[in-house]
């Protein structure tokens, strides 16, 4: 969807209208370009929603796009929010104090501040902690709804063991894992690759040196990037055998596999595979 500034610039004028409660048209520039940003990410959100719905765009005015994207925000920002309070239910931050703050402390903030109608394109919080996979870019409710989603996924990963093995796997790591700005849930999905190459049960948490010896020859034997799609279909058996809605949560979890098989790799190549394990 692309507008001239013609086009835009009532659309731009009447949320100005609006930011002012109709008190008067002049504005600064900077809250003008705010509000212009506002502008454009709502048209953009229509955007989105008209591919979802696989209907064409032709025919659609600023105004309407405007008006389209403008209530998709509203709804995204109610499902975030609803979406939050459904992951918070089960949530575990296992004594990590990144996850806890960003999550915990930092997103409720958010939803405390955040401007739907005059800087729905404001993200507002770092957002710390890191994620097995990017957010591509996005700002806004998009972005806050795609960590928290991200989030739900990982709670679900990690949830499915016993609080002490996550703890116990984080602790072996590092013991100040408490105040590591890394993915929990990475660490805990090394471990579980470790224990698939090296054919252990998970019942057995403590990796010894034939453990090590058979990751070693693994790689050896097939190479990286056989090993990685290997890693990867038994992971996603994994999975579909212990999770439901598994193929959603396979998907996001194999986005850091590639990196992790690499890591183990060069662990095993070096002699270091305690150091993960």
């Amino acid at each position: 969807m692309e507008y001239t500034m013609e086009e835009l610039f009532p659309i731009l004028g009447q949320l100005a209208e609006k930011y002012t409660a109709f008190e008067s048209t002049s504005i600064p520039c900077e809250t003008a370009e705010q509000l212009m940003e506002a502008v454009l990410y709502c048209i953009h959100e229509a955007e989105q929603v008209r591919k979802d719905t696989l209907v064409p765009a032709e025919g659609l005015s600023a105004r309407q796009a405007y008006a389209l994207g403008a209530a998709a925000v509203e709804e995204k920002t109610r499902a975030a929010l609803a979406l939050y309070h459904e992951t918070l239910q089960s949530f575990d931050s296992y004594g990590n104090r990144c996850l806890y703050d960003t999550f915990q402390q930092g997103l409720p903030e958010f939803f405390k501040w955040y401007d739907p109608k005059f800087a729905p394109q404001e993200t507002i919080l770092t957002l710390d902690y890191p994620l097995l996979s990017g957010l591509s870019g996005q700002i806004g409710i998009d972005r806050i709804y795609s960590f928290i989603e991200c989030i739900r996924l990982e709670q679900v990963f990690l949830n499915g063991f016993p609080e002490g093995t996550v703890k116990g796997i984080l602790s072996r790591y590092n013991r100040q894992y408490g105040s590591l700005v890394e993915n929990v849930c990475e660490i805990v999905l090394t471990t579980l690759a470790g224990h698939l190459l090296a054919g252990k049960p998970l019942s057995e948490q403590e990796f010894v040196h034939e453990d090590f010896l058979r990751i070693r020859g693994t790689f050896a034997n097939t190479g990286l990037p056989q090993t990685a799609q290997q890693l990867k279909n038994a992971v996603a058996a994994f999975i579909q055998e212990y999770y439901d809605d598994s193929a959603e949560l396979a998907a996001y979890l194999s986005n850091a596999l590639e990196n992790i098989a690499f890591r183990l790799k060069n662990a095993a190549e070096s002699g270091t595979l305690s150091s993960l394990l």
